[in-house]
């Protein structure tokens, strides 16, 4: 009986080895030693090679990612006009370099991977998430502890921080979402959470997880899934001071992928919640004036110039008269994100009723 019992909790652990494959070899704390140390404005993603052309696709990566870190969202790139501002990336770097990660693949060959480390320039890409109206998740941000419970078909039992490595993806991926998960310590008392947790028994996980700050729980169990699908099933539950914030179920044959699926769930339900609009006024059609357009020349250059600006959509003329010219705009933000994305290099101003710019 005895070794029939050893032998079912080492099968779960070595269920946590197996999600660990390909990740660091070497336990790591709860945030993640290296991804930790990335700052909301620096991203790291593979690229296939140093040329320019993958150096440029990687920043393109890179800047969605410090967005998405920024305002919390998964899918900020889909926004209007950050497309635009994505293949300009490197106009926001700051400074970037590379690092070589050497692992092993599954035949046990060596292998290589290349990996990106671009850090971008913080009042360039806030001035162009204020424009475009990207919402800002502020700081600092809360750190939900993450109670998960893995059952590989010899019953449940919890993840707790000795075995980190278990919700290594999950852990990951909060990082590359702007924020940190932790876990619990796994002390026996805890360890009993884990048929809490199969019941899904939220109350019971909030109370034992007063003693830690803040009161946010990831409540997650892993499972083999069932009725035909193939792989992995995992039940997620976000809570926050006690409420249900948000559930989802997640499954796919890679744990790893299924696992780190938590800490989308968490970030997009911490993100509604907590980040900020930017006042930058709603999208619309606004009737725009510009000044100091005096010859066809200044008016290709204005025209051109607008058609640039991804704030702005449609470009509608109105009324002409000797130096100057009205607009009606079609802008993803109101006269407030024109203004600020605009170049003073090329129009300033903006007061008035309608707005009117100066063509320098």
């Amino acid at each position: 009986m005895h070794r029939a019992i050893r032998w079912a909790w080492t099968t779960v652990w070595l269920l946590a080895g197996a999600l660990a494959l390909a990740g660091t070899a070497s336990a790591q704390r709860v945030e993640g030693d290296r991804a930790g140390a990335q700052g909301v404005y620096e991203a790291e993603v593979p690229v296939n090679n140093q040329s320019e052309s993958a150096r440029d696709a990687g920043l393109a990566r890179a800047l969605a990612q410090v967005l998405g870190k920024l305002s919390g969202e998964g899918n900020v790139a889909s926004r209007p006009g950050v497309g635009q501002e994505l293949r300009r990336a490197r106009d926001y770097v700051e400074s970037y370099d590379y690092r070589q990660d050497e692992g092993v693949s599954p035949t046990g060959a060596p292998t290589f991977r290349t990996t990106l480390i671009a850090r971008f320039d913080p009042e360039k890409v806030d001035d162009m998430a204020a424009s475009l109206g990207v919402p800002v998740w502020p700081s600092p941000r809360p750190k939900p502890v993450l109670w998960l419970a893995i059952d590989d078909g010899s019953g449940p039992r919890l993840v707790g921080l000795s075995k980190a490595d278990a919700a290594r993806s999950t852990l990951d991926r909060a990082i590359e979402r702007g924020y940190k998960l932790g876990l619990p310590t796994g002390s026996a008392a805890e360890q009993a959470a884990a048929g809490a947790i199969w019941r899904g028994d939220t109350g019971a996980i909030a109370r034992l997880s007063s003693r830690y700050n803040p009161p946010m729980q990831l409540i997650g169990k892993l499972y083999r899934a069932q009725g035909g699908k193939s792989g992995w099933m995992v039940n997620w539950t976000f809570v926050d001071g006690g409420k249900v914030l948000t559930q989802k179920s997640v499954d796919g044959a890679d744990a790893r992928r299924v696992l780190a699926s938590g800490a989308d769930v968490a970030a997009d339900a911490l993100s509604r919640k907590y980040a900020r609009q930017n006042a930058v006024g709603p999208a619309g059609t606004y009737r725009v004036a510009f000044t100091g357009v005096d010859s066809t020349d200044d008016f290709i250059r204005l025209s051109a110039y607008l058609q640039k600006l991804p704030v702005v959509r449609a470009i509608t003329p109105v009324r002409a008269t000797p130096g100057a010219i009205e607009y009606d705009l079609e802008l993803v933000t109101g006269i407030a994100g024109f203004k600020r994305m605009a170049d003073e290099d090329v129009l300033i101003g903006g007061d008035g009723e309608p707005a009117t710019f100066l063509l320098r």
